[in-house]
């Protein structure tokens, strides 16, 4: 082997391990079968799910994770091996692979890690039924807005009834001051007087008839 080729042969090896150090998740899948044109689809997606997706060499990715956490896939790198990282959402490999096995009736799981844990072709099934980081989210937040949004409005509901500091004393001023009102009601009392006069004049002009 000339010096060219064992120097580009060590960058790939060095180009996989670092996928591998860097990574959350790495999947091994046989992808015989699969069309050009399916492949293309699939990577697409792949590509969506921030998934890296690439066909390496058996010999090279062995050396690669020789002596890592990753050494046990050494296991099922026998034939037709691709690798899928993800640095982020550690099941979105095994998920959108799956999709892609069970839509184009080809390809299979051979092994993956993930967050540092060794999965067969079944256990990487299990892993990809799991919904991904964004759909578990907003499932969370959803059945949180429910509640959180009765909260606030009650709350808002509270604070619409209680009226500012100070507003409360003047209104109930006029209630205190209606008592005055009934003043004139004594004050009728002379009004009979007339009626009294009257009486004792008529009783006065009797008097002097009678003399």
């Amino acid at each position: 082997m000339s010096v060219e080729a064992h120097k580009e042969k060590q960058l790939i090896i060095d180009e996989i391990k670092d996928k591998f150090e860097r990574s959350t998740s790495a999947v091994v899948i046989d992808y015989i079968g699969i069309t050009v044109s399916e492949a293309d689809a699939m990577r697409k997606k792949l590509r969506e799910a921030d998934v890296d997706y690439t066909i390496y060499k058996n010999t090279l990715a062995k050396r690669a994770i020789e002596g890592t956490d990753y050494e046990k896939l050494s296991e099922v790198l026998t034939g037709p091996s691709a690798f899928a990282f993800s640095y982020d959402d550690a099941t979105a490999p095994a998920r959108v692979l799956n999709d892609a096995i069970k839509e184009y009736k080809k390809m299979e799981f051979k092994a993956g890690i993930i967050e540092k844990e060794f999965y067969d072709a079944e256990g990487l099934k299990t892993i990809a039924s799991i919904p991904g980081r964004d759909v578990l989210i907003a499932k969370f937040m959803g059945s949180i807005q429910s509640p959180v949004s009765k909260f606030v409005r009650t709350l808002q509901a509270i604070a619409d009834e209680k009226p500012a500091d100070g507003e409360a004393a003047p209104a109930e001023a006029p209630a205190e001051e209606a008592a005055p009102a009934e003043a004139p009601a004594e004050a009728e009392a002379p009004a009979e007087a007339p009626a009294e006069e009257a009486a004792a004049e008529e009783a006065s002009a009797e008097e002097k008839t009678e003399e």
